[in-house]
């Protein structure tokens, strides 16, 4: 068993308040749940910085090719939405042989 994890760290674009943020970040976050139900999504991270996000995405998978599969594919998806710009992206991948 392989458990993948993706932290994408974005800055938007012409967002003034946390509500804004929240009206960007919700729909990202949506689309992703729908393109892909069998992961875990939420905003993880810079929670009370209007113009920045953190958004952590989780998946479980029998293979470790998968898991990267869908967390590139995820990666993507949130990575050409043009009102936002994707600083960074971080994998990692753990499985159950792990100590």
């Amino acid at each position: 068993m392989y458990v993948g994890a993706l932290s994408l760290d974005i800055l938007l674009g012409d967002v003034h308040s946390l509500k804004q943020k929240r009206s960007v970040i919700r729909p990202l976050i949506a689309e992703v749940q729908r393109r892909f139900p069998g992961v875990a999504v939420a905003e993880t991270g810079h929670l009370d910085l209007h113009r920045r996000a953190e958004i952590g995405v989780a998946v479980v998978s029998a293979s470790a090719a998968n898991c990267d599969e869908v967390l590139d594919a995820c990666e993507r998806v949130v990575a050409y939405h043009p009102e936002i710009e994707l600083l960074s992206a971080r994998q990692r991948l753990f499985n159950d042989h792990e100590e």
